[in-house]
């Protein structure tokens, strides 16, 4: 009998069998994350009686948890690739998990407001890892695939937020709207041990304190100030100290950054182009798809009068276009690439913009329910397809980050368009409401919004006011609906003339010199996979912890 030679190099391991289960895992964490981003727009109203918050308190309870997102996504990414992402990800559901606890069980606006925030802390630890273990999970063939079905879990969380908080509203008190998240993350937890494998950056550095600090500083100042300004005026010394210090701040970052090997923020990762435009085509379909939820579910409550449930149920033909976009637009990059699924995405996103601004107060929900499921084909075909491509350029080993960098660029771009959108929104509305005849104290109040509008209306008997609220605020829609088609219609240009027609290579093997991530199924390691390594050394021992 001979004996092999002993230094005959082994075959690469086969992806893992069980992969695609792990992806149902992900898709349930990054699902009960997204969903809660929108749940509580509904329950807002009734947790806010409840609680006998003053419109300050409301305010917070909603931005504490967007601030803290928004600042802790950078870090959480490097955070990631050094400890481990299926350990960040399961950490940021245990989180998730207590801090939706502690807000089922809030007594006061104070608690609940802790609870928030510290639910957007956890979110930034699962948002970019969910995105991050695919290269680690899944051979570079599959990726897209992959990539694409957790992308249109993390999109139909938007529509479902607001049917599920709408369900619970109806039949249990506000705190089910925290308290449905406890099973779900059970589950979620449970199935990442048992199915993710774990993969992390061997050569990832430490945690750059001073980096950190600059980077969620200044990201925190400035979605602060994004958020106060359409309130406060963009002239309140508050937000100007607020955005000017985050400039300082990240300019400081970037420096810091520049003068880095391995850096928190790693803007090299701009250099490829297929990064840099498919991250900058995600931004702009964050800023005008952030545009038109802000404005429909009080177009939904106030103007077409239904309740939380009914405004739910009415965003649905949205979920039904994005889940036809999620099955289709995997085959079309195939067949076109994504700059061509990209621009198409952004061009019927435009067509469902302007249509919607059309509508007219004395309109249905017919209008509506074609627009908004033009708006879900377009935002499937678009968001999803960036996402992805935007992530297949990652080396293995920079996925953390390079999530972290992408998701962040998504959230600030909301924001900004969230203020904006909100700006132009009450000033539309304001400029067309009719308060003849009212005492100043209630034309005042009614000029805040449509809600205090029917509040008033309701009060004084007045009809009339009722009747204007209702046509000013449509007005303000139209008018956000109209520059948000407008911008589309840019987008989708800048898209088509700049961004790459090839297909992103850059995930199937890591940077030159780079140390690839520990995993079985990262590129590189798969038999036949493009950039596959026979070599030994390309095999590390996996920990499937």
């Amino acid at each position: 009998m001979t004996t092999p030679p002993t230094d005959q190099a082994q075959a690469p391991p086969g992806p893992d069998p069980r992969r695609w289960l792990a992806l149902v895992a992900v898709a349930l964490s990054v699902l009960v994350i997204s969903f809660d981003m929108t749940v509580l727009n509904v329950a807002l109203p009734t947790l806010a009686s409840q609680l006998e918050a003053t419109t300050g308190q409301q305010q917070w309870i909603v931005d504490s948890y967007t601030v803290v997102f928004a600042a802790v996504m950078l870090p959480a990414g490097l955070i990631g690739d050094r400890f481990g992402r299926r350990f960040t990800l399961t950490l940021g559901l245990a989180l998730f998990g207590l801090a939706s606890a502690v807000g089922m069980l809030a007594d006061s606006p104070g608690t609940l407001i802790a609870a928030r925030a510290a639910m957007g802390l956890a979110g930034a630890l699962v948002m970019p890892m969910s995105l991050a273990v695919i290269p680690g999970l899944f051979p570079a063939g599959e990726q897209r695939r992959a990539t694409s079905l957790l992308a249109a879990a993390l999109a139909v969380g938007t529509p479902l937020g607001p049917l599920i908080g709408g369900f619970l509203l109806q039949h249990f008190w506000w705190g089910a709207i925290f308290a449905v998240n406890l099973p779900l993350v059970a589950i979620g937890i449970t199935a990442c041990l048992i199915l993710l494998p774990e993969t992390r950056n061997p050569a990832a550095p430490r945690i750059d304190l001073l980096g950190t600090v600059l980077g969620a500083g200044g990201l925190a100042a400035l979605t602060y100030g994004i958020i106060e300004g359409p309130e406060r005026g963009w002239s309140d010394p508050l937000v100007l100290g607020m955005i000017g210090g985050s400039l300082v701040a990240l300019t400081l970052l970037v420096l810091r950054s520049r003068r880095q090997s391995d850096p928190m923020l790693d803007l090299t990762l701009l250099a490829d182009l297929a990064f840099r435009w498919s991250a900058v085509a995600a931004t702009l379909v964050s800023v005008v798809l952030f545009g038109a939820f802000f404005v429909l579910p009080l177009y939904f409550q106030s103007v077409l009068g239904s309740d939380a449930l009914g405004t739910g149920l009415r965003l649905m033909p949205m979920m039904a276009g994005l889940m036809v976009a999620a099955r289709i637009s995997d085959k079309l990059v195939t067949r076109t690439g994504p700059r061509t699924v990209i621009t198409l995405g952004l061009a019927v996103l435009a067509v469902a913009l302007l249509l919607g601004s059309r509508t007219d107060a004395s309109d249905g929900y017919g209008l509506a329910a074609v627009w908004l499921t033009l708006l879900g084909f377009g935002m499937g075909l678009s968001l999803i397809t960036a996402q992805a491509t935007a992530l297949l350029t990652l080396p293995p080993a920079r996925a953390g980050v390079g999530s972290g960098l992408l998701q962040t660029f998504r959230q600030v771009g909301g924001a900004i368009g969230v203020a904006l959108f909100g700006s132009l929104l009450a000033d539309s509305y304001r400029g067309a409401l009719d308060t003849g005849g009212l005492a100043a104290d209630a034309a005042d109040r009614a000029g805040q919004s449509v809600v205090a509008a029917d509040a008033v209306a309701a009060a004084t008997g007045d009809r009339a006011l009722a009747a204007s609220a209702h046509t000013a605020y449509v007005h303000g829609m139209t008018a956000v609906l109209l520059v948000a088609g407008v911008v589309a219609v840019l987008s989708a240009v800048l898209v088509a003339l700049r961004m790459p027609s090839v297909e992103p290579s850059g995930a199937a093997r890591p940077a030159a010199g780079e140390p690839e991530a520990d995993g079985p199924g990262a590129p590189g390691r798969s038999a036949g996979g493009p950039g596959a390594d026979p070599g030994p050394s390309a095999v590390p021992a996996a920990d499937h912890g």
